[in-house]
């Protein structure tokens, strides 16, 4: 039998089990706040001691902004906000299935959401956030600005308020991501020193009149690399820069002095209104409380929507080791408009390689670090493993089963998802130990970083002290991942670091200025037995404390990447490749891949210590390299990347690089080099099946 009790906008449903197949209703709702108080940020909301629908019955709990968070969370009286959804969902995700259901609308988050262990379903319940039917929710953390006026007619910049203090590093603009002011300076304009620069062309002198010169940055882009570092002052001809982040951008390699890509190296200038001079660049005056923007031609400032970042990080999913989150899904969610701001910092960015980045003091720093560090040094070799990762958007650790599906991740300030990275890469401080996370099906676009970064740079991640820290089968397919990496340009839009299983497969990778897919981390260094090119005298990396040699396997091992269709990368760097393998990699497979339009550009490179993979029936059209080994052959007769086979692959056109040979045991078998446009039937049925496939898109 069924009976429904009413009272004080409570309903409570009691279904008795011979007939509670036949007779669940739609949507059962939770007690009402109005029967039960709401809870306050200093009460439990399990403390209120009100009867629950029964156990067999999933709960769906509804959100809207035009909601109250003193409602019941049903359909006539949603949620206002997420966070007071996510108290109602720990008094109900113990005994129930729980769907949190957002309506159509901008949800203004003013701090991240973060769910812990008690967040997830328990004992084997599932907790799902969802998109209602037809509607497409968006995660902010940023605010709108408008009420535009003409500040400078004669060169058409335009001003608007905004709170004071707020000083981000990104602006969205119609949806794309607008360039901070800034002017490109040759290289020859200026001599770079231990603490800063030395202007050389008279033409640049007009620095040292600038206001505000504390906030202007120096960035270069270089081979593989974009640093950037702050000015502390500028005194008639010299620009002193702020320590450590000066410091830490001179060496190393493609250091910000020495760049690997030589004249072809670019110097900027950024952050300051008299930057501002072309149209879609913007600048914000902190102490003043303004916003600055030129238009692009065409742009209506009545009109146009403009949103200025508030948060560092959206979301944080992290339980702990011993009690990970689990089971828990987000599904047709969009996540949008954040900034990372440590670059602002004395620290700068001195970036290393895709999203990772050295700081803080360096012991032993060299007195010369121009001359004595700008192809490694000691130092440098100190700190390799210390990298720290740049923090995520949404942020993923200490979970088992957490998966996105049909999700947006569009106008964030850094990397979009972060899954199993550094500890400091999370807001919890808890990094690695995701387990069965699942990418699917989802948008990546007009991003500052790249789109999904897994695994984490230190040496817990390679070699986790307990199993549950390991980062172990991710799932990353169906997604169409475009215009990333549009401020960190030397980000890739698909890392995996250190991991176990890894599936990328089925993705579409294009408009990006660096690599599409990256497997691997730590140039072999932390493989088993060592790497013999970092134990000579020049590198030094063994003799530096902490710097061990591990006798066994890192945990990356049987990565997956199929099927992938991936293009228009490269733009702006030369090193990498569309699709980049580094270290021992037991297992792994690239394969099916369609690899087009990297014009110039390396198709498929296997690098450092890259061991153990499989490179199987790829299509590679329109490159300058189809397949190249970093073999390292100035260190013969040290092995570094070996025991790799590339066979049945299909190529129009490109050279092939490294040593494909008996001693490296690196096999070519049954590769075909293609007349343009005449590709067997074999290697069409490998391009037609690339990217995100039709019936996992509905």
């Amino acid at each position: 039998m069924t009976s429904r009790l009413i009272g004080a906008g409570l309903a409570l449903l009691f279904v008795h089990p011979a007939t509670a197949a036949q007779q669940l209703p739609p949507a059962p709702v939770i007690p009402s706040a109005q029967a039960g108080g709401v809870p306050n940020s200093h009460e439990s909301f399990s403390a209120i001691s009100l009867p629950v629908p029964s156990a067999a019955i999933p709960v769906v709990l509804r959100v809207s902004p035009q909601g109250d968070d003193a409602g019941d969370g049903s359909a006539a009286h949603p949620f206002r906000t997420p966070e007071r959804a996510q108290q109602a969902v720990r008094r109900l995700n113990g005994v129930h299935d729980v769907t949190v259901e957002l309506a159509d609308g901008v949800y203004t988050l003013t701090a991240p959401l973060r769910f812990t262990a008690a967040d997830g379903g328990q004992g084997g319940h599932v907790v799902r956030w969802t998109a209602a039917a037809g509607a497409h929710p968006v995660l902010s953390g940023g605010m709108p600005v408008g009420g535009w006026t003409l500040a400078d007619r004669a060169r058409d910049i335009w001003v608007a308020d905004v709170p004071r203090g707020l000083d981000p590093r990104q602006l969205w603009v119609a949806g794309r991501m607008a360039q901070r002011a800034h002017v490109a300076i040759p290289r020859k304009a200026v001599a770079f020193t231990a603490t800063g620069m030395t202007i050389v062309d008279p033409a640049w002198r007009f620095l040292a009149s600038l206001p505000d010169q504390s906030r202007i940055e120096v960035e270069q882009t270089g081979f593989f690399t974009d640093r950037r570092a702050v000015v502390d002052r500028i005194d008639g001809d010299t620009i002193r820069m702020q320590q450590p982040g000066w410091r830490n951008n001179l060496i190393g390699y493609d250091t910000l002095a020495k760049t690997l890509a030589g004249d072809k190296g670019r110097l900027f200038l950024v952050n300051s209104l008299a930057f501002l001079r072309d149209g879609g660049q913007w600048f914000v005056d902190p102490a003043a409380g303004k916003l600055y923007y030129k238009p692009m031609a065409g742009e209506d400032m009545a009109r146009i929507a403009v949103v200025l970042p508030r948060l560092e990080s959206l979301v944080s999913i992290a339980g702990s080791y011993d009690r990970p989150v689990t089971d828990l899904g987000f599904d047709g969610l969009a996540f949008r408009h954040t900034s990372w701001l440590a670059p602002s910092s004395a620290e700068g960015y001195a970036s290393q390689q895709s999203g990772s980045y050295l700081a803080g003091l360096i012991p032993g720093f060299p007195e010369d670090p121009i001359r004595d560090c700008s192809w490694g040094c000691w130092a440098f070799e100190t700190m390799r493993n210390r990298w720290r990762q740049q923090p995520a958007a949404v942020q993923v650790a200490a979970a088992v089963r957490v998966t996105f599906d049909r999700a947006e991740f569009t106008q964030l300030g850094q990397v979009a998802l972060g899954i199993g990275n550094n500890p400091e890469a999370n807001d919890s401080g808890i990094g690695y130990g995701a387990a069965g996370v699942e990418v699917r099906r989802s948008r990546f676009g007009q991003l500052a970083g790249g789109a999904i970064m897994v695994g984490g740079i230190l040496p817990d991640a390679h070699h986790p002290p307990r199993p549950e820290m390991g980062v172990r089968n991710v799932v990353i397919a169906d997604n169409r991942i475009e215009t990333v990496s549009q401020d960190y340009k030397e980000q890739a839009a698909i890392l995996v670091t250190y991991a176990a299983g890894t599936v990328v497969m089925h993705n579409d990778v294009s408009d990006a200025p660096y690599d599409g897919i990256d497997i691997g981390w730590g140039w072999g260094v932390n493989d088993p037995g060592g790497s013999g090119a970092y134990r000579t005298r020049t590198r030094g990396y063994y003799d530096q404390p902490g710097n061990i040699v591990y006798d066994t396997p890192t945990i990356l091992r049987d990565t997956v990447v199929q099927g992938n269709r991936v293009h228009k990368v490269k733009q702006w760097f030369a090193d990498g490749g569309a699709i980049y393998h580094l270290s021992a990699d037991p297992g792994a497979l690239i394969a099916e891949n369609f690899v087009y339009d990297v014009p110039g550009g390396i198709g498929l490179y296997l690098d450092e210590g890259s061991r153990y993979v499989t490179v199987r029936q790829n299509v590679i059209q329109g490159v300058g390299v189809w397949l190249n080994a970093n073999t390292m052959d100035s260190y013969r007769p040290h092995r570094t990347t070996l025991d790799n086979v590339a066979t049945g692959n299909w190529y129009d056109g490109g050279r092939l690089n490294g040593s494909w040979d008996a001693y490296m045991d690196n096999r070519l078998i049954d590769n075909v080099k293609v007349p343009p446009g005449q590709w067997p039937a074999a290697a069409r049925a490998v391009i037609d099946a690339s990217g995100p496939r039709a019936d996992e898109a509905k």
